[in-house]
């Protein structure tokens, strides 16, 4: 936050240590997206930093304020990248045409398009709990995509804590 703050401000040095500690903040949240995701074989940590970083540091990304509002837009956008790419395979594997059932498919086929489906459904309920209650989809992207705290994620959505914490279990029960 301090060196978005400085950065805006034009402090010389100040857009060098603002992309240093952005790179550092969307690898390790690539690679918390990335984690028990093996059926993603030809993506990566570093392709989806590259990705995401050329999105965000487009001009309808300027909005951003706090570090943690950052980290709510980065895993939005990172978890837009893996559902794209879910279901660019499950369409790759002619899974989503044909409608093909698990076990048509090698094992290593099955389980990553079991995976891919997976995925592919849970973007699809936070899409529906996004029309019902915005604000719990936006807590879930928080919590468990970004990583965020209760407390971060309380200061990234601009609300109180325990609208956080009451979202947080009404939002998992939903899904």
């Amino acid at each position: 936050t301090q060196w978005l703050v400085r950065d805006r401000a034009g402090e010389h040095g100040a857009h060098e240590n603002l992309i240093r500690v952005i790179l550092a903040d969307l690898r390790r949240l690539a690679h918390r997206h990335l984690a028990g995701n093996r059926w993603m074989t030809t993506l990566d940590t570093t392709s989806i930093v590259n990705e995401s970083y050329l999105r965000l540091v487009s001009p309808a990304a300027q909005h951003v304020a706090t570090r943690a509002h950052f980290m709510n837009l980065a895993s939005r956008v990172m978890r837009q990248i893996l559902c794209d790419y879910a279901r660019k395979r499950l369409n790759e594997l002619n899974v989503i045409d044909r409608g093909a059932a698990d076990s048509d498919l090698d094992e290593a086929s099955g389980e990553e398009v079991a995976q891919a489906r997976q995925f592919s459904a849970l973007d699809e309920a936070l899409v529906d709990l996004a029309r019902i209650n915005p604000r719990q989809a936006q807590v879930i992207e928080c919590r468990f995509f970004a990583g965020l705290s209760e407390e971060e994620t309380s200061e990234a959505l601009d609300t109180s804590l325990r609208t956080v914490q009451r979202d947080w279990n009404e939002a998992r029960a939903w899904l």
